[in-house]
């Protein structure tokens, strides 16, 4: 039977953070904000988020990723043996300006000390009249960027070791999100994304790495992390080719690791990037099985300009050729902040945007 997404309109997960959380963020940071009030400052945000997602007629909302300093950065404590290095890549723009960056680094065994992200989805379940969805950095997420030498060798021999060790700590995470009532899980993936790209697969086999050993290391990690989930809890995987204050990461259409993305990783639905150029075609939609369904990140969460909801159906029906429009749904191509920066547009502009997605989605599917 041909799967039908949850919600034809969504977003990805982060949003634009107030001017008030984000110098409550810069307080905090110096001592000069106590945690409790922090805590107040970010829940304030987050309850005029939801109000937010829900009046431009969203079903589904986060939080807006309000607080976390970054999509992945929450794992850095709650888990032992993680901290942070500088990453082996760079942010860049179309005018050649690059941004250079923190990432992951394994430096001892890992384990799951407490609580990631279920603090967060509690108090987002308990302020939400529409589905709360909780974001999740993908396993892979903590090892591409800094390759080989993201794990201390006195911690683990290889990256498999490290990976099933670190599947224990997403299968213990989703169980308790799930018994707090989450329904909805998404991860968020970047390095799958990267390996479309035919400069970083040439960087890598300068390297010494093989790209489909790593496509493979990663699909095999993301499997083992959501293997077991509880009954009811539905997956999506975000493919996502970098998103940092409007810079990106890599180019390149999903071509290379289509078939085995779209067929041998475990998830419900994918969220696909499709904004620009960059990503590529529809033709790799073609891999998507029946039982999966796609959301198209055709609205830019990177620029200020507004998309036209003529143009947005237009390319539905375009990646129609592909995969039954039965099975697709639309959204921004990734989060509006996925650091506590943000992306170089206004508020305005994203609630524009999330409005055009519920639009949009009203337009094809209602």
């Amino acid at each position: 039977m041909a799967a039908e997404p949850l919600f034809r309109a969504e977003h990805i997960g982060s949003l634009l953070r107030p001017a008030a959380l984000t110098a409550a963020f810069r307080a905090h940071n110096a001592g000069e904000l106590s945690d409790t009030a922090f805590r107040e400052a970010q829940d304030s945000g987050i309850r005029d988020a939801v109000a937010l997602q829900q009046a431009v007629g969203l079903r589904v909302v986060t939080d807006g990723e309000f607080r976390r300093g970054s999509y992945w950065g929450h794992f850095i404590g709650p888990v032992d043996g993680l901290t942070t290095r500088e990453a082996a890549y760079k942010f860049r723009d179309d005018h050649g300006h690059e941004q250079a960056f923190i990432a992951p680094h394994v430096a001892g065994k890992v384990r799951r000390g407490r609580g990631i992200s279920t603090g967060e989805f509690a108090f987002l379940k308990s302020v939400a009249r529409a589905t709360p969805k909780v974001t999740l950095p993908s396993p892979p997420t903590f090892h591409f960027w800094r390759g080989r030498d993201g794990i201390d060798p006195t911690a683990y021999d290889g990256a498999r070791q490290f990976f099933a060790d670190f599947a224990l700590v997403y299968r213990q995470e989703i169980a308790e999100l799930a018994a707090l009532g989450a329904t909805y899980v998404q991860l968020d993936e970047v390095p799958l994304a990267m390996l479309c790209d035919p400069q970083v697969r040439d960087s890598l086999r300068r390297r010494g790495e093989d790209p489909e050993t790593l496509v493979g290391l990663y699909v095999d990690a993301i499997n083992q992390a959501v293997a077991g989930r509880p009954a009811g809890v539905t997956v999506g995987l975000h493919l996502c080719r970098g998103n940092f204050k409007g810079k990106y990461l890599s180019e390149g259409g999903y071509e290379p690791v289509a078939e085995r993305l779209f067929n041998e990783i475990d998830v419900d639905v994918f969220f696909l990037e499709y904004d620009s150029a960059r990503a590529g075609d529809f033709a790799p939609l073609r891999f998507v099985p029946a039982e999966k369904s796609a959301i198209l990140g055709l609205v830019s969460s990177k620029s200020p300009e507004l998309e036209t909801v003529d143009d947005l159906v237009r390319r539905i029906g375009d990646a129609g050729q592909y995969i039954d429009v039965g099975r697709l749904g639309i959204s921004p191509q990734c989060g509006f902040a996925s650091a506590v920066s943000g992306n170089p547009i206004t508020m305005e502009v994203e609630k524009n945007k999330l409005r055009l997605v519920v639009e949009t989605a009203a337009r094809v599917w209602e």
